[in-house]
Formats: C-alpha cells, structure tokens, sequence
C-alpha cells in the first residue's frame, strides 16, 4: 500500500520546497510522534536523503519517506491538503486510526 499523496499537497509541498530553497530531490519525512489529544501526532518533515532503513515512496513526483516504527501506523496513509477555513493545512487519511481528535492532528491505533 505505502504513503501517498494528492496532488493539492504535492503543490503545496514544492511551493514550501522552493519557498525554503530546499534542493530539487528534498524528501517529505512522513511520520508519527506520542502526543496529541489521541495518542499520537502526524509528523512532517524534509531530508535530503533517506535514512538506512525507511520506506521510500514515489508519489506526485516526490519523494516521500518514513521511519519503519512510524510506518507500522501510516502504511495506507493518503496525506491531503483542506483549504477550508477552520480545518485548513495538511490532512491525513490513516485507515488505521480507530479514532481520531477533532482537528484531525492526532489519532489513536
């Protein structure tokens, strides 16, 4: 399955990318941190490259990365971007979180 990710924040992603001169083949480090109102906290981040032992995926022409622990919660994960007003930023689809808060920031597997 792996971490996908839609096109309206792949745009936003390269315009941050280019935005923060980061180098054309910067990866998005997708991933996951204890905390939040649910038990854990999406993560974003960027690298230069992988790191030994991520899971590195091809997804809107970037590349995007995740640490095996954090993939265990994230495999199947569409992250997505709202524009919608009280909701607004990057969204994270997780098929695996059996609940999440209510800005959708945190969940629980």
């Amino acid at each position: 399955m792996g971490i996908t990710i839609t096109q309206n924040a792949a745009v936003k992603i390269r315009d941050a990318f280019k935005a923060n001169d980061m180098p054309e083949n910067s990866c998005l480090r997708v991933g996951i941190k204890g905390g939040g109102c649910s038990g854990f906290s999406y993560t974003l981040d960027v690298s230069a490259e992988p790191a030994e032992g991520d899971q590195v995926f091809e997804a809107e022409g970037l590349r995007l990365i995740c640490d095996p622990k954090s993939y265990l919660y994230l495999n199947g994960t569409e992250v997505d971007y709202s524009d919608d007003l009280l909701k607004g930023g990057f969204v994270f689809n997780n098929p695996n979180a059996t609940a999440s808060c209510g800005c959708g920031a945190s969940f629980s597997a």
